[in-house]
C-alpha cells in the first residue's frame, strides 16, 4: 500500500506522521543482513508525488540489504532531550527499488540527491506512533485494510485499553 493509499484510509494519522518525520532530517533505518540479524544506520526519508521514498548511497550496505531482503522499518529520530513530547513514530513496510529513469528524474526534481544513487518506494505494511497523553501511554497502530487500533495504558492499569 503507498503512503497516498495510508493518507485517504486514515488521514489524520498519516498527517502527524508525516510531520513527525519531517521535523528532523536524519532517521534510523532497521534492514535485515544476508546472516539473517538486523542492521541499524541512519537515513533521510521523502514523502513526494504520494509517495515515501528512501534514497541511499550506491552499494551502501543498507541499499544492498533491501536488494536482498525487501522488509525493513524506520524510526523517526526522537530529537533533543527525553520528553519525547511529540510521540514517537515508526514505518514498517517493504522496499522497492525504483530504477525507470522518467520515475527517478521526477524524484529528483524535488530532492537534488547525490549521483549516483539508489531510489526505493516503500510499500507499507504498518505504521505505529507512541506518545504518552495524560497519564497515559497511547499507541496507535495500523495495518493495511484496517482502521487505526488504539491501545492505552497507564493510571496504574497494567491492563491495555482499546479505544
Amino acid at each position: 500500500m503507498s503512503w497516498a493509499d495510508f493518507q485517504a484510509a486514515e488521514p489524520r494519522f498519516a498527517q502527524a506522521v508525516q510531520q513527525r518525520f519531517q521535523q528532523y532530517k536524519h532517521h534510523v533505518l532497521a534492514t535485515i543482513r544476508k546472516d539473517g540479524s538486523p542492521r541499524v544506520t541512519g537515513l533521510e526519508v521523502s514523502f513526494l508525488h504520494g509517495e515515501l521514498w528512501l534514497g541511499m548511497m550506491p552499494n551502501s550496505r543498507k541499499a544492498l540489504d533491501l536488494r536482498r531482503d525487501p522488509r525493513f522499518a524506520v524510526q523517526a529520530n526522537p530529537g533533543e532531550g527525553d520528553d519525547l513530547r511529540d510521540g514517537d513514530v515508526r514505518i514498517s513496510g517493504r522496499a522497492v527499488e525504483v530504477t525507470d529513469a522518467d520515475v527517478i528524474a521526477r524524484y529528483s526534481e524535488g530532492t537534488k540527491p547525490p549521483e549516483p544513487f539508489h531510489l526505493f518506494r516503500v510499500e507499507l505494511t504498518e505504521v505505529v506512533g507512541t506518545s504518552v497523553e495524560g497519564d497515559s501511554l497511547v499507541i496507535r497502530a495500523w495495518r493495511p485494510g484496517s482502521p487505526v487500533r488504539t491501545i492505552r495504558r497507564g493510571n496504574g492499569d497494567e491492563t491495555p485499553r482499546e479505544d
